[in-house]
This record gives C-alpha cells, sequence and structure tokens, in this order.
C-alpha cells in the first residue's frame, strides 16, 4: 500500500512538475493563439500515454511502449507545426526543428520496437507489466521524457519567427553528428548482437571502443543541439526550456540508462578479465574524458 501511494505521488509530481514548466515558457508568447500550443502539447502528451497504457495493461504487453512514444514526438511536432503554419508564421528554423526531431522519433522508435519484438520482451517491463501504478508510471515518465526533450523546439516553434543564423547553423550540425553517432552505435551493437559467434559476449569494437555507451552520447549530443536552435527564439522564462540537454543526461546516466546497463554488465562480467579491462581504458560516457 505505501509503495502504491509514494507511485501516486510520483505520477501526481511529474504532472505538476509538467504544467508548471509549460505555464512558465508560455508566458512570454506573442499570442493567445501561441500560448495554448503549449498546453495543447501537453494534453497531447499525456492523453496517447493514458490510452496506450491502458490497452497495454489490459494485454499484459510492454511491446508498444518504445513505438508510443516514437509516435508522441511525432504527433506534438505535427500538431505545433500545424498551428504555425494556420498563424501563417510557419518559418525556417521552425520547419528545421520539427524535421529534425520528427526523423529522429521515427528512426529510433521504430529501431526499438522492432528489437523488441524480434526479442520477444523488454526486461525492463518483467516485473512492473502486471502492477497497475508501476506500469502507470512507467507511461507518465515516458510522457515526462517527451514533454521536456521537446520543450526548447515546441517553445521556438510557438515563438515570433526568427532569421537563419549561426544558432540554427551549428545547432543542425551538432544535431547531425549526434545523430550520425547514436545510428552507427545502435549499428554496430546489432550486428554484433546478431553473430552467433559474439553470443553472451560484451561489444568493445568499432565506437563502442571509445564509450561504453555511445549511442546514449549521441542522444545527449542531438538535444543540445535543438536546443541550441531554440535559443534565439526564447525570452524571458522560457529560457527555463534550455534545461532539456541536461536533463536528458541526467535521466539517461541517472536514471534509465546507464547505471541500470552498467550494473547488468558487472553482473554478467564482472569476474571477465577482458571486461575488467575494457572498463579501465574506456570512458563510461564521453570519450576521451
Amino acid at each position: 500500500m505505501k509503495d502504491m501511494i509514494q507511485r501516486i505521488v510520483a505520477i501526481s509530481a511529474v504532472l505538476l512538475i509538467s504544467i508548471a514548466l509549460n505555464s512558465a515558457t508560455t508566458q512570454d508568447l506573442i499570442s493567445s493563439e501561441a500560448a495554448s500550443i503549449g498546453f495543447h502539447v501537453l494534453i497531447l502528451i499525456y492523453a496517447i500515454q493514458l490510452v496506450v497504457f491502458l490497452i497495454s495493461y489490459a494485454l499484459k504487453t510492454e511491446h508498444y511502449y518504445d513505438l508510443t512514444g516514437g509516435i508522441t514526438y511525432i504527433s506534438v511536432v505535427v500538431y505545433t507545426i500545424y498551428q504555425k503554419n494556420l498563424m501563417g508564421e510557419l518559418d525556417l528554423r521552425s520547419i528545421v526543428l520539427g524535421s529534425l526531431i520528427l526523423i529522429w522519433a521515427a528512426r529510433l522508435s521504430s529501431f526499438l520496437f522492432l528489437r523488441v519484438k524480434k526479442v520477444g520482451k523488454d526486461r525492463r517491463f518483467d516485473k512492473i507489466k502486471t502492477n497497475f501504478t508501476r506500469f502507470m508510471l512507467a507511461w507518465t515518465l515516458q510522457g515526462f521524457w517527451v514533454f521536456m526533450c521537446t520543450l526548447p523546439a515546441i517553445t521556438a516553434i510557438a515563438s515570433e519567427s526568427k532569421s537563419v543564423d549561426l544558432f540554427l547553423i551549428g545547432g543542425a550540425a551538432l544535431w547531425l553528428f549526434g545523430f550520425v553517432v547514436e545510428v552507427i552505435a545502435d549499428t554496430q551493437k546489432s550486428k554484433f548482437n546478431q553473430n552467433p559467434k559474439n553470443k553472451g559476449k560484451f561489444i568493445s569494437s568499432g565506437i563502442w571502443s571509445i564509450s561504453r555507451h555511445p549511442n546514449y552520447v549521441g542522444e545527449v549530443l542531438l538535444w543540445t543541439g535543438i536546443a541550441i536552435i531554440a535559443i534565439p527564439s526564447l525570452s524571458g522564462l522560457q529560457y527555463i526550456a534550455l534545461i532539456s540537454p541536461v536533463f536528458t543526461y541526467l535521466l539517461l546516466t541517472r536514471v534509465s540508462g546507464v547505471n541500470l546497463l552498467e550494473a547488468s554488465s558487472d553482473k554478467k562480467w564482472g569476474n571477465d578479465e577482458d571486461y575488467i579491462q575494457y572498463k579501465k581504458k574506456t570512458p563510461i560516457f564521453f570519450p576521451f574524458v
């Protein structure tokens, strides 16, 4: 009972933080129509999570979790761009921001969905998909992930148009670099795992030789690029949106990514001398650091 109450409190806290951040980043928008975009996006994000969560809980499946995350990204971006176009203020910065997020979301969500379908399950959900509040918390956190990652982009798109500048060019370049790093890392690991000779082994070749989690490095870099592109369109409290890449870094390194994978790897190969040496010579996150 105590655990259930704690999870309900956590879900409520996430929703309240989302509402507070949404309110802060829409205060300085140029019109009520633009301000309403942020609120509608917030509703859309969590409504999608709720609907698919209820279906998934009824079916006791996690197969659509990652796919729903991608669909949510795509939905909020398409909606925001559409609304900006209706206002007659669609500009190149908005198009670039929307396009980059759409490309990333389509690629990653389909990759993760197909991986889960091939494996048959996502072991992260083995113990939680049969528990209503635990499973609901996972879906709520996914909504918060979408909200936080897209916060700079949605705020910038809903704001006054700005001309092309170095922030747009530099941010897009950093996004491209991060995206390429993520794709290369995912591709190399998939090929490694598909080779029967590598069953039970850890990957230490290719880009994985300079970082133990290069896919996550790429993700942090590309969301930082999105935030950089958004900077010229922000003002006042909207600058709060720039916590987005920091949130992404902390999420991936402290909550649901690196820490869990490191613990799992240590359990599997903690006594393997090759793995011990790999850990000693290979940075856990940023290469050469």
